[in-house]
């Protein structure tokens, strides 16, 4: 009978028979490939096969990993293009030719008939591939690089291969899962004892025993393992929450002098980044934001892996957890009670405790200050005063108000800015003399710190203690009498401000009281920034000049006019250039280029001492030659400081105060505040009087013949 030619597909079984006999029923149904390493579970044995038990009888952790191997093979064979199946006698065959291409076999054993069961011989193997007419399928390419490597960070891969490690590495292994978790134990301490100012930073702050790390410990080591991981968990992201706020506080208690009020200042956090972007560049902020956003979650992220890794180690052994508990909990009441310290600080600690009390009382006082606030602005004691009886003794006078950026007491009093600032101040008020000018001075406690210029300007000319952004957008909501709209009020001045620091809309003009507002774009300036300030000081008071002051007029003008060349980071600074050489300001394009690099001065306290004096001498001098130059006998000019300078500059646990200076050619202005006790000149003395900067409004009105009508509500 002639040989029979199989017709069977790559699935079925690729061994022939080599018989005449045809197969049998049972020898036609291919039977299973099984890998040499696979398990032959009972589904593939049969249940009626010795030993085979159901997936019901197996113990659970033998389910569980046997489910997780058929998930991953599952996973794999899904993801991974699978070639099909060659038949056994072609790799037979393919083998034979590799091995021994010149080798045939003798011709009396290639026609022997084959032993039934018996797979093909290599000789057989082409014959039964081409007889079916099966081709050899191509080798599946092998996945691209991106691809490969992708794979192999899935967390059952990664976790494969950790195993594997382990095996063949036991000390390694646990030696790094040792360091892994003494790491986690330090990031969880220190994060219980953070300082949130970075004075505070000191070894001994670490060196402590915190009571919520006891407490916390405890309470895991009562839970459950799935219970403990998932509290573990949950408390470790909000340690790392408090982590940022710390964090947080360190950078605004640096800048502002206070800490971060997770109600009001949200929106300063963008304008710390449009200050980066004006100071280094877009893509430096651009730059800085993501990676504060990345830094943020990695933070929270990773304290809750620490404290999951934690609260893993402690549960190992909960009688030996809890011994130690026992043993520090007794050191740790005995350091309370005893009031024990290591370099000034308490070796007890309840450092996170102490935080969130703080934060809590932060948000109390922040939502009862606001209704508080809001009732305090109502009370004017010169909000009914009619026009008439307002600042009768300076009519006819042309009134400027004036804020210098950062010029605080620290100028004339710090050992390193002082020198060159009080020789500006000296000069100019002898060169103001010269001119017939005269000025007296004192100090006022401005009611921010470090920034929030808008602050300090509504605080002075309302006579309202405006020092967060809330009581800000109260204030500035309502019509609490300003000095300007004082002014305004009498029918008898103008007003205007001059704001180049301002690029966009300005609603808190008519709360000024000001009928114009020129900003940043509308002074002509074509010249370059320097930093954050638009344009330098000069070029300011001489666009004010041309555009405003120096054009005739119907009445007395009152004008309220901020300069900036003194704002951080106080590189580069613009350096005077003849006054009729301005023209539109393309004059300061060389300077500008040729200054001091703001990456150069913002991270270095010394140089940032020396930039921001020099600024301050700029911005004075700036000032004084204006006046000499355009002022008149009716000119009347009242100049002062917004705020200190950062902690940086002006130094921890500085004052708030700023120096206040009134100049006039007429001698009448000046004595009507004689009794103030203020120090002739530009600079006051370092015992001159102290006021809180919200108390000036209602004692300049007095001092000059202003009645008080207190506002009816």
């Amino acid at each position: 009978m002639p040989q029979q030619t199989s017709t069977r597909g790559p699935s079925d079984t690729a061994g022939a028979t080599g018989t005449d006999t045809p197969p049998t029923a049972a020898e036609e149904l291919p039977a299973p490939r099984v890998a040499p390493d696979e398990p032959v579970t009972a589904d593939e044995r049969g249940a009626d096969e010795p030993g085979a038990r159901s997936e019901d009888e197996r113990p659970e952790e033998n389910t569980e990993a046997v489910e997780a191997e058929q998930d991953g093979e599952a996973a794999e064979a899904e993801e991974t293009p699978q070639a099909p199946e060659v038949p056994e006698a072609a790799e037979a065959a393919e083998a034979a030719e590799t091995k021994a291409p010149s080798a045939p076999a003798p011709e009396a054993e290639a026609d022997a008939p084959a032993k039934p069961g018996t797979p093909a011989t290599s000789a057989d193997a082409p014959d039964a591939a081409t007889q079916s007419g099966t081709p050899r399928p191509p080798r599946a390419p092998r996945p691209p690089l991106p691809l490969r490597f992708l794979r192999a960070l899935r967390p059952r891969a990664v976790r494969r291969a950790w195993r594997g490690w382990q095996d063949a590495h036991p000390v390694p292994a646990r030696v790094l899962s040792l360091a892994v978790t003494l790491l986690a134990l330090a990031l969880v301490v220190v994060a219980l004892l953070l300082p949130n100012k970075q004075e505070q930073f000191r070894i001994a702050a670490f060196t402590r025993i915190p009571v919520e790390a006891l407490l916390g410990a405890a309470v895991l080591v009562a839970l459950g393992r799935r219970t403990r991981t998932a509290v573990a968990a949950v408390g470790g992201a909000c340690l790392g929450v408090l982590t940022v706020l710390n964090l947080t506080d360190i950078q605004f208690n640096q800048y502002l002098g206070r800490s971060f009020n997770v109600i009001l200042d949200w929106e300063l956090l963008d304008d710390a980044r449009s200050y980066l972007a004006d100071a280094l560049g877009g893509t430096v902020a651009l730059l800085a934001t993501v990676g504060v956003v990345l830094l943020v979650l990695a933070v929270i992220a990773l304290m809750a892996l620490a404290t999951v890794r934690v609260s893993d180690f402690l549960g190992r052994d909960r009688s030996r957890t809890t011994r130690v508990l026992l043993v520090l909990s007794a050191i740790w009441m005995t350091c309370s009670s005893l009031h024990l310290h290591i370099a000034g600080v308490p070796v007890a600690s309840e450092h996170t405790v102490v935080m969130l009390k703080y934060h809590e009382q932060a948000l109390r006082s922040t939502i009862r200050d606001e209704r508080e606030f809001a009732r305090t602005a109502k009370v004017d004691a010169f909000g009914g005063t009619p026009g008439s009886q307002l600042v009768p003794d300076l009519r006819g006078k042309d009134m400027i108000f004036t804020f210098i950026e950062s010029y605080g007491r620290s100028a004339i009093e710090d050992p390193i800015m002082a020198p060159g600032v009080d020789r500006t101040l000296e000069t100019s008020t002898r060169a103001l003399a010269r001119a017939g000018f005269h000025a007296k001075s004192g100090w006022l406690t401005s009611a921010t710190y470090g920034g929030g210029s808008w602050l300090g300007h509504s605080t002075f000319m309302s006579g309202l203690w405006v020092d967060n952004q809330n009581r800000y957008r109260t204030v500035t909501a309502g019509d609490h009498l300003t000095l300007t709209e004082a002014f305004r009020r009498t029918g008898a001045w103008d007003t205007v401000g001059v704001m180049p620091g301002v690029q966009k809309g300005w609603p808190e003009a008519k709360w000024y009281g000001l009928d114009k507002v020129y900003n940043a774009f509308q002074v002509g300036y074509a010249g370059p920034k320097f930093s954050w300030s638009t344009m330098p000081d000069q070029y300011a008071l001489e666009a004010f000049q041309q555009q405003v002051h120096g054009k005739k007029h119907d009445k007395p003008l009152t004008s309220f006019v901020i300069l900036t060349s003194s704002h951080q980071p106080w590189a580069p600074i613009p350096k005077l250039v003849p006054w009729d050489r301005l023209g539109d300001g393309s004059v300061f394009q060389g300077i500008e280029a040729a200054g001091t690099k703001a990456e150069d001065v913002i991270a270095d306290p010394i140089r940032s001492r020396e930039e921001y004096g020099k600024s301050i001498q700029y911005s004075v001098t700036a000032l004084t030659q204006w006046l000499q130059r355009y002022g008149n006998d009716n000119t009347v000019l009242v100049f002062l400081g917004d705020h200190q300078p950062i902690a940086r500059v002006s130094g921890n646990h500085a004052s708030r105060d700023v120096p206040c200076s009134i100049v006039a050619k007429d001698p009448k202005v000046l004595d009507k505040i004689a009794s103030w006790g203020w120090t002739d000149g530009l600079r006051p003395a370092h015992d001159a009087p102290v006021w809180r900067m919200s108390a000036f409004r209602d004692r300049f009105l007095t001092a000059y013949g202003s009645v008080p009508h207190p506002s009816k509500r």
